[in-house]
């Protein structure tokens, strides 16, 4: 972790998946239950790991066409599933119509929050206004907070959908500020993307903390984190 004289924040804006909420864990569950529900040891995927990985590296290539603006939330929450079915030789459109849907209904159930997480925004709460923004889907961010046990601790959950604009686009930045009445001079944005959070964050001309716990931190970033206890000297 990087040190830097430390700003009066107002206003902490923090991403929601891979920062607060355990994306990975969460879905790697989810994706376990559904390979055994759905019966695909009997459709030839001997290797829950295997079906985990391919869906993966699939899904993270069609979330980017995503975020881009080149594909459609519908389209890719069918298509992450056909494609990974289809690795292993099933071609079966309504099981992946109906594990695009199961996932989407069990995945934000799912509770497991990063490690810190949930003690850092206790000791947080009442010193600082603090506020979700995401490019998540709308209709589950909300269903993540609130089964993890979060949601209270936030005034704002900004996501892409109603902001009308993904980050790193300035709009969902300036957006924020408009409906917290916070100004970038003391605001911080904290995530885990380093282009979506930290790059766009940095164009709105707000402070970031970039968590990246596995990867190097990006340069330019005001703060880095491997840990999200990394924020206290900062913020406590």
């Amino acid at each position: 972790m990087e040190l830097h004289p430390v700003k009066q924040y107002a206003h902490l804006f923090f991403d929601l998946d891979h920062t607060l909420w355990d994306f990975e864990s969460n879905s790697r569950a989810t994706l376990r239950e559904q390979f055994h529900t759905e019966g695909l040891v009997e459709r030839g995927v001997s290797d829950a790991d295997a079906f985990i990985d391919a869906y993966e590296e699939i899904n993270r290539s069609l979330w980017t066409r995503y975020e881009s603006g080149h594909l459609h939330k519908d389209v890719l929450r069918v298509l992450r599933f056909r494609n990974t079915l289809l690795t292993f030789g099933i071609k079966d459109e309504p099981l992946a119509v109906r594990m695009g849907e199961e996932y989407l209904a069990i995945c934000p159930s799912k509770s497991a929050l990063m490690p810190g997480a949930l003690s850092l925004l206790k000791d947080l709460h009442g010193r600082y206004k603090m506020h979700i923004i995401t490019n998540g889907f709308d209709e589950v961010q909300g269903i993540k907070l609130e089964r993890s046990g979060i949601a209270g601790y936030f005034d704002l959950v900004l996501t892409s959908e109603k902001a009308g604009a993904r980050k790193p686009d300035p709009r969902i930045f300036a957006t924020a500020l408009k409906r917290t009445k916070a100004v970038a001079d003391h605001s911080l944005m904290i995530g885990d993307n380093a282009i979506a959070d930290i790059e766009g964050a940095r164009s709105a001309g707000w402070d970031q903390a970039h968590f990246s716990p596995s990867v190097d931190h990006d340069p330019l970033a005001t703060y880095g984190l491997k840990h999200l206890a990394d924020l206290r000297p900062i913020l406590l």
